[in-house]
């Protein structure tokens, strides 16, 4: 029997690396013999120039294209960052301003306190913050965060703004309150600073909200009060010491009985906005608000 010849199958290894040392050696041949021979390959040129500048110009487009990619990408990000930096320092430059402003209210606060203190130089004073008020934005009673421990005893006369808040009504160990003379229970003896004649300053807390006025009373027919006119606490009050400013008078007229006249008086205090006051603290005379 014939045996049947088996074909062997022949393997045959191709390392990529060879093909790599073939081309570099074409080229450098390719690129010495276009030097030294210019006019022989000015065609090889010229195709191979045909056939590579469409390749090269859409190599360069699409280089560019990633390129310019990158750059919008890198751009985003540095935006990105700066932008988030400025965003920090708007937000401390915001609460620097708003510590500058904080600061500024109080510096002005402080200031209005000293000439107010200055005004009233004669007397004794302490400073105090406001830390409580009724459920309305009247301070017509309020707390400060002054007491016994700093001295602070009922009967002291309270100022701010321009002139008299009202008094010391009672006191704890690190507080007090204070009701102003807006209270409908306050009633102050005035004089007018020029001519001496006296009146009282009565507390409406209704007409305050209404008009920014409270009532003064009690002006005697032959008093010679002028419109505009500085009342403040008279030397006969038994609570209040005399000569602070209370407030100027308005709308003189007669009272029904004939008898005496009446008027209205514009606080020289703005108790709609109160932070710190000034007690002074000296008493007139013993006073018991019983």
């Amino acid at each position: 029997m014939k045996r049947r010849r088996r074909r062997r199958r022949v393997n045959f290894e191709f390392n990529p690396k060879y093909l790599w040392i073939f081309c570099i050696i074409l080229c450098v041949v390719l690129m010495f013999a276009s030097y030294r021979f210019p006019e022989r390959f000015s065609g090889v040129k010229t195709v191979a120039g045909n056939v590579i500048s469409p390749m090269q110009r859409g190599i360069n487009s699409v280089g560019s294209a990633i390129s310019n990619r990158l750059q919008a990408f890198q751009s985003v990000k540095k935006l990105r960052a700066e932008n988030e930096q400025l965003k920090t320092k708007i937000n401390e430059l915001t609460v620097t301003n708003q510590m500058l402003t904080q600061e500024k209210y109080e510096l002005d606060g402080l200031r209005r306190l000293y000439e107010l203190d200055e005004k009233y130089m004669d007397y004794d004073k302490v400073a105090a913050r406001i830390i409580a008020s009724d459920t309305n934005n009247w301070f017509y009673s309020f707390i400060i965060d002054k007491g016994s421990e700093d001295g602070i005893v009922t009967g002291m006369n309270v100022l701010a703004g321009n002139g008299l808040v009202g008094i010391i009504s009672e006191t704890g160990r690190n507080w007090s309150r204070v009701r102003s003379i807006i209270d409908d229970n306050c009633n102050v003896s005035g004089m007018s600073i020029e001519t001496k004649d006296t009146c009282i300053v009565s507390g409406d807390l209704k007409l305050m909200k209404e008009c920014g006025k409270i009532r003064v009373e009690m002006i005697s027919m032959d008093a010679s009060f002028q419109e505009d006119s500085e009342i403040v606490t008279s030397h006969i009050s038994d609570k209040f010491l005399q000569g602070i400013l209370i407030g100027y008078i308005r709308d003189i007229e007669v009272d029904s009985s004939n008898m005496t006249k009446t008027a209205y008086l514009i606080p020289a205090v703005d108790f709609e906005h109160l932070d710190e006051v000034l007690i002074i603290t000296e008493l007139k005379e013993a006073y018991d608000f019983e």
